[in-house]
């Protein structure tokens, strides 16, 4: 599961991490939830080059008949991904980069609390999860919406280890990029890259309780805290 996240690279580091494209200022973003607009990175249709677009976290199936569906689609599952209604059409022709720096996950400690997580690259750099787009319009109005989704699988050692969570994001490595990207065979789409990715390359701190509130979105909220202090930092 990825229901939050934050990006601190700018627009010259996702152009730089992402090698795409990006022709708009993008600033960073500490506490990214669903439903906000977020860059990723697709390829240009004409140009076949990877361009950065602003998409709604939270994808809207283009046969939606409101732009508000009545269930969740911030993430989709990878072992249904081919199969299902709302992602199998972009799984075949409508892949997308989603540029982040680490992802937040809230640890159960007990049926009243849990603790707070962020897990990132052991290197801190910024890293791209495995997504999905689509594009609906209203026939009634002719409003247009773009958004995305990003594609969930089994945890690696690092969440079992420390008991985060049963499921974590897609994380792809750089070399995968391209083939994302490439729509290939529609009918052969790159499940394989559907996988944990290792957890040796992975790192994990607590947080205080101020990322649990959406208004919250400033640099400290990533600073790590005491393990013994996590529950009750503030």
């Amino acid at each position: 599961m990825c229901g939050r996240y934050y990006r601190q690279a700018d627009k010259q580091r996702i152009a730089e991490a992402m090698h795409a494209e990006v022709p708009f200022t993008v600033t960073p973003s500490y506490n990214i939830a669903p439903q906000t607009m977020q860059p990723v990175i697709r390829l240009d249709r004409e140009t076949g080059k990877r361009e950065a677009s602003m998409m709604r976290w939270g994808l809207l199936p283009y046969f939606a008949k409101d732009a508000k569906p009545s269930y969740s689609t911030v993430n989709a599952r990878s072992e249904t991904v081919t199969t299902s209604a709302i992602y199998r059409e972009p799984m075949k022709k409508r892949r997308c980069l989603v540029p982040a720096d680490a992802f937040y996950e809230w640890r159960a400690l007990d049926a009243t609390n849990k603790q707070r997580y962020a897990i990132a690259l052991a290197d801190l750099k910024t890293f791209a999860f495995a997504g999905l787009w689509d594009h609906w319009c209203s026939k009634a109005t002719g409003e247009t919406v773009e958004s995305y989704t990003i594609l969930t699988t089994d945890p690696n050692e690092l969440m079992t280890r420390e008991r985060i969570h049963d499921r974590m994001p897609v994380i792809l490595s750089p070399a995968d990029y391209g083939r994302w990207l490439d729509p290939g065979d529609p009918a052969r789409p790159p499940i394989d890259l559907l996988r944990p990715f290792r957890a040796e390359k992975m790192t994990c701190w607590q947080l205080s309780k101020d990322v649990g509130n959406i208004r919250n979105d400033r640099p400290d909220l990533i600073d790590p805290v005491p393990r013994e202090l996590g529950l009750f930092a503030s």
